[in-house]
């Protein structure tokens, strides 16, 4: 998996994510790459911000952050998102991104 297509790294240390999100599937999970993004599963609508609060909520679970340490940089509307995180290096979002994403195959 090649972070460049899916990670971007602010000089300040925070990581942005990539995200395509598909709603209303059956269960929270990693789906595994869609074009230069992430693609994660999520049981949530997308009615009236659920599905983005429980994009939040998934991802700070699986990286063991607060969820306080992730904020949706864009695509609050839209299923292609980008997630910035504070707290956790570039590699380390990468290996538990790329752990997650095997994990479902």
């Amino acid at each position: 998996m090649d972070t460049t297509t899916f990670l971007s790294p602010y000089k300040d240390g925070r990581v942005l994510l990539r995200v395509s999100v598909q709603p209303r599937a059956r269960r929270n999970g990693f789906v595994g790459l869609h074009n230069d993004a992430v693609k994660l599963a999520i049981t949530a609508p997308p009615a009236k911000g659920k599905a983005n609060k429980a994009v939040v909520a998934f991802l700070a679970s699986f990286l063991q952050v607060k969820k306080k340490d992730l904020e949706i940089k864009y695509g609050l509307q839209s299923r292609s998102k980008g997630i910035l995180i504070r707290g956790l290096a570039e590699k380390e979002v990468c290996g538990r991104i790329t752990a997650g994403c095997q994990l479902n195959q």
